[in-house]
């Protein structure tokens, strides 16, 4: 009867539900006997960054991390507790970031304390169910390496050995030059890589300089990016017609790789991970692959605290904005109906954002006058 028993548990799996933001997973744990609800990134090599006004225990140290840009350095906190849903997560030598992350929730449109990164699942063999909203725990017996993908829905991707802490995978480009590309649920984007990357495999003419130019944003601060469209790739041995991705106008900071692959093309999947195998599973539960260009005006904007509104950091040259003779400092008040209030740069983008053709209404205060705009989305991308 034991024997039965022990073998039952042996073969049990765990479910965790997930909510799905913005272009996010947002996850509820409880860390240290705190309830948070957490963006789950597996792009952090960490296990929690919190929020610094939450108290989860007197202060241990400090802790270098590294985004697409820079490195910066945060407090850290022991963590002695780590549950998801029923499962209890071994908390062997894991510690919790902390540091101003109120912002978050601006960013997903929904409640976020912070970040749950991949350490907190790295020893389990984990299944991330977009299809389902779930984590799925499996038995550390459930071997993926020895499934036999069918290479149209079902795809078995052989982790790089690189990246103690990270899924490292090859993205091979149509001309065969290939590219080192971390999974990363974190990164909103459909993939994110630097303009000296796609300079080293060909397929951006060095000093050529792209055209409308916009910011993203990381943990280290603003940043210069734009979008390029990229025929005919295979990513983690899916292949990819068309996409669009963020391209960081500056060097990589790692020696190492080269970007990573975002929410955009992961949210098509059921993903299962097998860290210590070096496996990945992924399942095409949509039929889609790539993602195609949005319309839109050519500006970055978002809340600005020092003004308390809404304000435009960037305009992009020879854009619809630019066009129509918008500032970066002007306050935005308004897009068609929506009033702008606390909104972060993601629910502006959105905002902004259409079907190519499409028109947009926005009121704009400029040295205390109202001005009023209609303009026609635009595809800005670089070929």
């Amino acid at each position: 009867m034991l024997a039965a028993i022990a073998l039952a548990s042996s073969l049990a799996t765990n479910e965790v539900g997930f909510k799905i933001g913005d272009d996010a997973i947002i996850v509820d744990a409880i860390v240290n006997g705190k309830k948070l609800s957490l963006m789950f990134d597996t792009g952090f090599s960490g296990t929690v960054v919190c929020d610094d006004n939450i108290n989860l225990g007197k202060a241990s140290g400090v802790m270098n991390l590294r985004d697409f840009v820079g490195t910066f350095q945060a407090k850290t906190v022991k963590i002695n507790t780590l549950k998801m849903g029923d499962t209890n997560i071994d908390t062997t030598d894991m510690e919790a970031v902390q540091q101003p992350a109120a912002h978050m929730s601006t960013s997903y449109n929904t409640h976020t304390d912070g970040i749950l990164g991949f350490q907190a699942i790295r020893h389990n063999v984990t299944e991330i169910s977009f299809e389902k909203k779930k984590f799925i725990f499996h038995p550390s017996s459930l071997d993926i390496s020895k499934r036999v993908p069918d290479n149209k829905k079902t795809f078995l991707m052989k982790m790089l050995p690189i990246g103690n802490n990270s899924i490292e995978g090859e993205v091979v480009a149509a001309n065969g030059k290939k590219m080192t590309l971390a999974l990363d649920t974190g990164n909103a984007f459909f993939a994110t890589t630097h303009k000296d990357v796609l300079e080293r495999i060909g397929l951006w003419e060095p000093k050529k300089q792209p055209k409308f130019m916009k910011s993203a944003f990381v943990a280290s601060g603003e940043v210069a990016s734009w979008y390029k469209h990229m025929p005919d790739l295979k990513i983690f041995g899916v292949p990819v017609q068309s996409s669009v991705w963020s391209i960081i106008d500056l060097p990589s900071s790692s020696a190492e790789g080269d970007g990573t692959v975002g929410f955009g093309f992961l949210k098509n999947f059921n993903i299962t991970i097998d860290f210590e195998r070096r496996r990945v599973w992924l399942e095409n539960f949509t039929g889609e692959t790539g993602n195609q260009a949005k319309g839109e005006i050519g500006v970055t904007a978002g809340f600005d605290p020092r003004g308390n509104r809404v304000m435009i950091w960037r305009v992009a040259p020879e854009s619809p904005a630019a066009k129509a003779g918008l500032k970066p400092g002007d306050f935005l008040l308004g897009v068609d109906d929506v009033e702008m209030a606390t909104q972060g740069f993601r629910q502006v983008e959105k905002l902004l954002s259409g079907d190519p053709g499409s028109k947009v209404r926005i009121a704009i205060s400029r040295g205390g006058n109202l001005i009023r705009h209609e303009m026609e989305r635009a595809v800005l991308i670089n070929e």
